[in-house]
């Protein structure tokens, strides 16, 4: 038998999906589990791609039935766990091995293995898939952050096996270290920001205007053939046509309301506020998703406060076109992030390219994402998204809509987090002379921390200090 040219730990979910699209492909390889007895199982599923899937039950014949220099895709838990296998595999690899972490893992500590293991000439790569399942098995997007060495090596694999928008794949090396992975967290941020706006559209066609699930996912259906076309906007059309098979009622009407998250989301926003950026429309997402579930605390102070809503004063196209604008902002938001980022950890992240590789298999797909790309493309004014001649007029013609929309939620009491947070930022970027002098002069006037002056260089101070 020849050498595999990758080996595969993990046969989860995500790691047996990306296994069997490698060997749909035309790839040999090698693949193992901490727990053998789910190798088995694995090789009967595979069927007739289990000619190109090499089982071995042993770490050491797993890694001897590798090519060299060695390729190895890690598809566990992050954190403790990766730093473990780390320890077992790295006395078994030679100089110019590759290790890649595939799992949803913190930036920080993908740099820090990747360091740790260039003392050895070992190259470590942190690398997002976005997709899901369905995506890992058919065709995922992938966020690359490693050395040039590894790209070599990963590229014609993670090309062959990426999904593809316009025959263009979407895979890229978007530089070395932790970029792969922080790309892939802002992406997950994005997605929060993107779920929560949906969430909270739903919530006022529902509540404000009185439209069972049913019709209402016709009116995803009808958006989704529009500029709000993507993937999140197509399976909540189809989700809301589904009955309880138990009750008969509307199946997301017996959905617990209280959301879960796995920290990804979270990690955006600690990483921007960090970077002193603010990320609201993110930040309100995941604080959406905390409130979500407080469900015996809502649920208390419902009795106590009353929990009525109104209904509002907007149709649905007028909410079609607020949502519209809050993707907008929230993308806008999330690429402020990421040029933070690539600033701070001098990655050079190409924006554009990063759009392009979120056109397909990744949660975000959307059109809107077509136009990003094309932004990116351009002479962008001030790096900033909400300047973009195009986007710019789009909002120009939403944000009215946007408003009406915020004023209605807020009048007729319907929590719209990350709706208002689009907007306040919106009119907050917007506003060339804005309310921070009167801060500065309350910084200056209690702590005697100074102050720049219209016009004047220097730090100066009020006449409260004469």
């Amino acid at each position: 038998m020849g050498k595999a040219q990758i080996g595969v730990y993990g046969l989860g979910t995500m790691g047996s999906a990306l296994a069997l699209n490698m060997a749909e492909h035309g790839v040999d390889v090698a693949v193992t589990n901490r727990e053998a007895d789910w190798i088995a199982p694995f090789m009967t599923e595979a069927g007739d791609l289990a000619a190109r899937l090499h089982p071995h039950e042993e770490l050491a014949a797993f890694v001897a039935a590798l090519a060299t220099p060695r390729v190895i895709l890690f598809m566990i838990p992050s954190g403790a766990p990766m730093d473990a296998m780390l320890e077992q595999i790295m006395p078994l690899l030679a100089p110019g091995d590759t290790v890649i972490d595939g799992g949803n893992a913190d930036f920080h500590a993908t740099r820090r293995r990747a360091a740790a293991l260039a003392k050895q000439d070992l190259h470590f790569v942190g690398m997002g898939v976005s997709g899901g399942e369905a995506g890992a098995r058919h065709g995922p997007s992938m966020m690359v952050g490693g050395s040039a060495h590894s790209w070599r090596q990963v590229h014609p694999i993670l090309t062959a096996i990426a999904a593809r928008y316009e025959d263009s794949p979407c895979v890229a090396h978007l530089g070395p270290d932790g970029a792969g992975h922080f790309v892939k967290t802002v992406h997950n941020g994005i997605e929060y920001a993107d779920m929560q706006v949906i969430a909270e559209i739903y919530s006022l066609l529902r509540n404000g205007l009185a439209l069972p699930p049913a019709e209402i996912g016709a009116l995803f259906e009808a958006w989704n053939a529009g500029p709000l076309r993507s993937y999140l906007v197509e399976i909540t059309a189809k989700l809301l046509t589904y009955a309880d098979p138990e009750t008969g009622h509307p199946m997301v009407d017996v959905i617990k309301d209280a959301a879960g998250q796995k920290g990804t989301g979270r990690w955006s926003v600690i990483e921007a506020l960090r970077m002193g950026q603010s990320a609201s429309m993110l930040e309100a997402a995941v604080g959406a998703r905390s409130w979500s579930s407080e469900k015996e605390t809502r649920q208390a102070a419902e009795a106590v406060l009353g929990g009525a809503v109104g209904a509002i004063e907007a149709s649905p196209d007028v909410l079609a076109e607020a949502f519209l604008a809050a993707r907008i902002l929230a993308h806008a938001q999330g690429f402020r992030v990421l040029a933070s980022a690539s600033e701070e950890y001098d990655w050079s992240l190409d924006f554009g390219s990063i759009a392009r590789i979120w056109r397909a298999g990744c949660i975000i797909r959307s059109a809107l994402l077509d136009e990003i790309a094309i932004a990116f493309e351009g002479d962008l004014p001030e790096g900033q998204l909400i300047l973009d001649p195009g986007l710019a007029q789009t909002l120009a013609r939403c944000v009215p809509a946007l408003r009406q929309v915020v004023g209605s939620a807020v009048h007729g009491g319907h929590p719209v987090p990350a709706l208002s947070a689009g907007l306040a930022w919106y009119d907050s970027m917007r506003l060339g002379h804005g309310s921070a002098n009167m801060i500065q002069a309350q910084r200056d006037m209690f702590g005697h921390h100074g102050f720049e002056r219209l016009g004047q260089a220097g730090l100066h101070h009020g006449p409260w200090w004469d």
